[in-house]
This record gives C-alpha cells, sequence and structure tokens, in this order.
C-alpha cells in the first residue's frame, strides 16, 4: 500500500503540504492533496471521500488541525486503513470542534465570528504568531493565509470517530499556540494513538510543522 491523502487545516488551503507531497512522492507513494472548501464538515468530508474513491488500493488519511475532524469522520470509509493525526482535533462520537474550541482558542485571541456571514475569520495580527511561530516571516504565507472558515466546520458532530476502528498516529507540537499541547496529549490519547512529540528544541515545534521542515 502506498497511497496517501493529505487533509488542509481551517484558514489555509492545500499548498502547506507542498514539502510534505515532494518527500513522499519522491519515495514512491502516490499522493492526493484534498482541496477542501471549508464550508461545512459534511462538505470536507464528501470531498475526501471522493478523494479515496479516486485511489486505486487502500490508504493512508493525514489530516492536520481542523483536518482532523475531516479525517475522523472521512476515516470510515473502508479504503482508509490508518490515520495520521498533525497537531489535530480528534473528536470523539457526537462531538465537534467547537466541542474543544475553548481550549483551542485559549489566550490566543485567532478568530473572529462574523455573525452576518456565519464566518470565523482569523485576527490579521496574530496569523503568525498562532499558526507559524517557527516559519521565517519572510516565506510565502501558508496556504493563501488568513483565509475564513464556515461555522458548519466548527459545529458539524462527528457520527462514528474512525480512530476506534483502526490505527493512528498523532504528531503533538510542544510549542503550539492554537491547540494547546495537553488538549493533543489528551485526544491522542483517547484515541489510543501512537503519539510522537517534537520537542521545543528542534525547529518544528509550531502550529505547521509540515512548514517547518520545508
Amino acid at each position: 500500500m502506498n497511497n496517501v491523502v493529505l487533509v488542509h487545516g481551517g484558514f489555509v488551503d492545500g499548498s502547506g503540504w507542498e514539502g510534505v507531497y515532494k518527500t513522499l512522492t519522491r519515495n514512491g507513494y502516490s499522493v492526493t492533496v484534498v482541496q477542501n472548501p471549508t464550508m461545512s464538515l459534511e462538505d470536507d468530508v464528501a470531498h475526501t471521500k471522493r478523494a479515496l474513491a479516486a485511489k486505486d488500493g487502500p490508504a493512508i488519511l493525514v489530516g492536520h488541525s481542523y483536518g482532523g475532524a475531516v479525517i475522523t469522520e472521512a476515516g470510515n470509509d473502508p479504503k482508509v486503513t490508518g490515520l495520521v493525526y498533525i497537531t489535530a482535533f480528534a473528536p470523539d462520537k457526537g462531538e465537534s470542534v467547537a466541542t474543544h474550541e475553548r481550549l483551542a482558542t485559549r489566550g490566543a485571541g485567532t478568530a473572529d465570528i462574523a455573525a452576518a456571514r456565519r464566518l470565523f475569520v482569523p485576527r490579521q495580527g496574530r496569523v503568525h504568531a498562532t499558526f507559524a511561530a517557527d516559519v521565517d516571516p519572510k516565506k510565502p504565507r501558508h496556504g493563501g493565509l488568513p483565509s475564513a472558515v464556515g461555522r458548519s466546520c466548527s459545529y458539524g458532530k462527528i457520527s462514528e470517530p474512525a480512530w476506534r476502528a483502526k490505527p493512528s498516529w498523532y504528531l503533538i507540537a510542544t510549542e503550539d499556540k492554537a491547540i494547546p499541547p495537553d488538549a493533543q496529549r489528551a485526544m491522542s490519547k483517547r484515541a489510543g494513538s501512537t503519539v510522537v512529540e517534537v520537542k521545543a528544541a528542534t525547529p518544528c515545534t509550531s502550529r505547521n510543522p509540515m512548514l517547518s521542515l520545508r
């Protein structure tokens, strides 16, 4: 099995996976980067399942941040053999990203709610510090940051978490400014994931470790 499907998080697009895509394809993997509209969890799960359907065999699903919720639901697809969470949400049955948002945004000031448009929009001044603290600010913005995310992404509930039936792995970033590392530890422990913690002494410590390694 050499199929991998990469799912981006909120406020970004699939371009943030560029470095991971190049590394995996160079090593013989067949990689698809899902370009989710991030207007609702339901739509993003559907987009991800279409990407899985296009694969010629079993696949590993990888989700970053909000993308963890997407793979938790989409991972029930019979083609999925395992889940990889990159500093991601891993909700349980009946939970949503919003269930964990009080912890995820505590003290970070990352999002305003534009009620009329029903969107979450990141505050301009906090984007780099919160989402890419260890990425050179002179580099191109991660995935077109900042962008809006539909409120339905945060409030969409998981019907059955795929991590209950399938193996999972979880990368914890020790200096994450959006999802506190202790929240990541709690979610990964509950999911029974194999955990790797990236220590603060390394260059890969913020919200977007796949950018730090590029």
